[in-house]
């Protein structure tokens, strides 16, 4: 099966176009103030606007309030909801999208109970846990953390690169893996030849 490809933490329209333009299957938008790949609505509505068919926009938030996901979800097209936060299942359902719950992992992450908690995701989405940071580290965990069997789908995240994420796909077969730093030239600013040399390694 074809590995799937979310890039995140974009912040411009050409950014976007270029990940589309290389295949990405989805793009990522940050609705998280204190991180540097924070969008505004503006910014997002233009982004998704531009964006052609067949390509998925996802929302990331991180324990906001409901009514600051509606105020989203009013001016911005969107496909897809991405939480990484403390959300229960019932928060995330709430909101008639499919949604997809992040996890960071530890050594002692029981990732089969996440999956049977949250049995109304589409995936689980699979990221490097540190105390100072939700997302966005830059940093691997340790893939054989990840039970072999999984009852949902798996997005990998977590300091993939193009000098990984071959190695990454081949050791978890995940549905996708979702890039964010690993194709930036700085924060929010994506690379148009680290797109491309990504998506090469994914394909290969």
């Amino acid at each position: 099966m074809r590995t799937r490809v979310k890039i995140c933490g974009i912040t411009r329209v050409d950014d976007a176009l270029s990940a589309v333009a290389h295949g990405a299957d989805a793009i990522g938008l940050v609705f998280y103030a204190p991180s540097p790949r924070c969008v505004t609505v503006a910014q997002a509505a233009s982004i998704s606007a531009a964006l052609p068919a067949f390509v998925s926009v996802v929302a990331l938030f991180v324990d906001a309030s409901p009514e600051e996901v509606h105020a989203v979800l009013a001016n911005v097209h969107v496909d897809v909801l991405q939480f990484h936060g403390n959300e229960s299942e019932a928060y995330c359902s709430q909101f008639d999208l499919p949604y997809l719950k992040a996890i960071r992992v530890k050594s002692d992450t029981n990732l089969i109970q996440y999956a049977q908690t949250f049995t109304s995701a589409k995936g689980l989405l699979l990221d490097t846990y540190t105390e100072h940071a939700v997302g966005g580290t830059g940093e691997t965990f340790n893939w054989n953390l990840i039970p072999k069997s999984m009852p949902i789908p798996i997005i990998l995240a977590g300091g993939l690169t193009v000098a990984n994420v071959n190695n990454a796909i081949k050791t978890v077969l995940p549905y996708a893996v979702d890039v964010s730093g690993g194709v930036e030239q700085s924060k929010g600013v994506k690379d148009i030849a680290k797109i491309a040399a990504f998506m090469a390694a994914v394909n290969d």
